[in-house]
């Protein structure tokens, strides 16, 4: 199948998930291909999401206009159009294997909101991450505010949120957005591959389990209980002896 904003490849089990759209901005069309796209993951064990020349600029807010306008004033309507972007966002949660967000260049606004629902993000030097909608009178409604605090803290969410302004690789990594940062977008995407190939090596159901228990956010008890419950489930004998050799 042919995608108008995005391209994936494969390379054993590791699949690459390319934003291919103008600076990887996100209009009308990106939406709904995204769980289109994630259907021919096949038996892909890690993916990889990254941009071309920048990560993403976000939404492409001319070409969306026509399609939000309409619905202003009409909270049904515009909540059904931003329903297909929060399926779109939630669908790589919600995948069975593990998501590495490779950052290189700006990633601003729902670039943003999107790699905050990825599982791993690495950056390299020149990375820039911004959640600029209340400039632009607009509150983020994309799942940022949602995930980010648990990611960097409401503190830290709140000043990128309420300010709009800027952060740079560096301070990303020190507040706990990024988990490393590599010097340049070459050595980006060879980390990625690397932590790909490296989690496409681990036993499926255990990495399923990790991801889902640490993604469904439940109170310390009710975390416990579904990480105990999946193993009960999924735990194996010949796992167990391949941890003991």
């Amino acid at each position: 199948m042919t995608f108008q904003n995005v391209n994936l490849t494969h390379a054993g089990e590791v699949a690459t998930l390319t934003l291919t759209s103008k600076k990887g901005s996100m209009g009308p069309t990106f939406w709904p291909e995204i769980p289109r796209v994630l259907t021919e993951l096949g038996g892909a064990r890690a993916l990889i999401l990254r941009g071309q020349d920048l990560f993403s600029a976000g939404l492409d807010v001319r070409a969306s206009a026509p399609v939000i306008a309409p619905t202003l004033g009409d909270p049904g309507a515009f909540a059904a159009v931003v329903a297909e972007m929060h399926a779109a966002i939630d669908a790589f949660a919600a995948l069975p294997i593990p998501v590495i967000a490779a950052v290189h260049g700006w990633c601003i606004g729902a670039g943003l909101e999107l790699i905050s629902a990825c599982d791993i993000r690495v950056a390299s030097a020149d990375a820039r991450f911004s959640l600029p909608e209340v400039k632009l009178g607009i509150t983020a409604d994309l799942g940022g505010l949602q995930r980010l605090p648990h990611l960097i803290g409401t503190g830290r969410t709140a000043h990128l949120a309420l300010t709009g302004d800027p952060i740079d690789a560096p301070t990303a990594e020190r507040w706990g957005l990024i988990t490393e940062l590599l010097p340049t977008p070459d050595a980006l995407f060879e980390r990625a591959n690397a932590l790909a190939t490296g989690l496409a090596a681990l036993p499926p159901r255990a990495v399923e389990g990790t991801k889902r228990t640490l993604h469904a956010h439940l109170s310390h008890a009710q975390s416990l209980e579904q990480a105990v419950r999946w193993n009960a489930q999924h735990m194996t004998t010949d796992g167990l002896a391949q941890a003991l050799k």
